[in-house]
């Protein structure tokens, strides 16, 4: 009797005195963030801003490491399989998210069901920008010109299903048009191409196309955001140029796998959005061409969601496949 009530002593005590939440004792160790790019992409980059802030703010070591590959997609399986415990997080982009599983097959993750969006921290648009022997100004000049022409004018970008390959092709399928893709090892190498006249057009960030514009060797028809660019005042959205729905950006935003308990999820996305809007960081992320685009876990979720759904389309339109 007597080992009983010790017993029923101690089974309501547990019921009675709440457990600590799993985010009050977080981070009781090191984080790991990981970069599905290599280093000096701009994934990697983001990611090592936000992981020194966090190890400043939370005492804990938070290191990046890069598992890069398959267009980001091998870094970010390999969060999905990983603990649900908020120590092991992925540097997501439109890349690894946005567009992988329309380009890939065998792709060994979902990317709505196998992770917690925890906050999207950035997103960038690009510029639609010609060479100065095309003898168009505007996008209606150009869906014109190009009309016209039918498979005799071409674009570059920076390799099959990068962000700037499905942007021109959103763009051929909105505008009606046939403008051939032409694919580089990298943006690099796309901005050079277009720069010497080699090809006619592309979809480029607004950093490695600024220079060229002021000097004249690049003429910018729009730019592909819902609003217009700072740095580019004067050009219009697509959406303002004609093409109703042409919507576009590169963005990175942190994760964590599915099952990651809610306060953890919400402790994270606490102090990310407060690193983010440090003035030191923000301003980084500027000179960048970036756009802070913080919010909810709940809202980057609808974000991701709309995301894959859009360039699951688009792909499916282009017959765009990666193996």
């Amino acid at each position: 009797m007597h080992a009983c009530r010790i017993t029923c002593f101690f089974a309501l005590i547990s019921i009675l005195v709440p457990w600590p939440a799993a985010g009050q004792s977080y981070p009781a160790k090191p984080i790991k963030l990981v970069a599905p790019f290599s280093p000096g992409a701009s994934t990697d980059i983001v990611g090592r801003l936000l992981a020194a802030k966090l190890a400043e703010s939370w005492g804990q070591p938070v290191f990046v490491e890069n598992r890069a590959g398959a267009g980001g997609t091998i870094g970010a399986a390999y969060v999905a399989r990983s603990t649900p415990d908020g120590y092991t997080l992925l540097m997501g982009s439109v890349g690894s998210i946005g567009t992988a599983s329309g380009l890939r097959k065998d792709l060994a993750y979902d990317p709505i069901k196998d992770f917690a969006p925890i906050v999207l921290g950035v997103r960038a648009a690009s510029v639609l920008a010609v060479h100065p022997s095309v003898p168009v100004r505007t996008v209606k000049d150009l869906v014109a010109f190009a009309k016209a022409r039918p498979g005799q004018l071409n674009y570059s970008s920076s390799g099959i299903g990068a962000p700037s390959h499905l942007a021109m092709e959103l763009f051929n399928h909105l505008a009606g048009v046939k403008i051939v893709h032409i694919p580089y090892k990298g943006p690099a190498e796309a901005s050079t191409e277009l720069v010497t006249g080699r090809v006619h057009m592309g979809i480029q960030s607004v950093v490695s196309t600024l220079a060229y514009y002021r000097s004249g060797k690049v003429r910018v028809l729009a730019t592909t955001g819902r609003e217009r660019m700072r740095e580019l005042p004067d050009s219009p959205t697509m959406i303002e140029a004609g093409l109703p729905g042409y919507e576009v950006y590169v963005w990175y935003g942190v994760m964590a796998p599915a099952g990651t308990p809610k306060d953890i999820v919400e402790k994270l996305n606490k102090e990310l959005v407060r690193i983010f809007n440090l003035p030191d960081i923000k301003n980084k992320l500027l000179a960048q061409g970036g756009d802070l685009a913080t919010g909810t876990p709940e809202e980057f979720t609808e974000f991701i969601r709309a995301d894959v759904t859009k360039w699951k389309k688009v792909i499916e339109l282009a017959g765009v496949r990666v193996e």
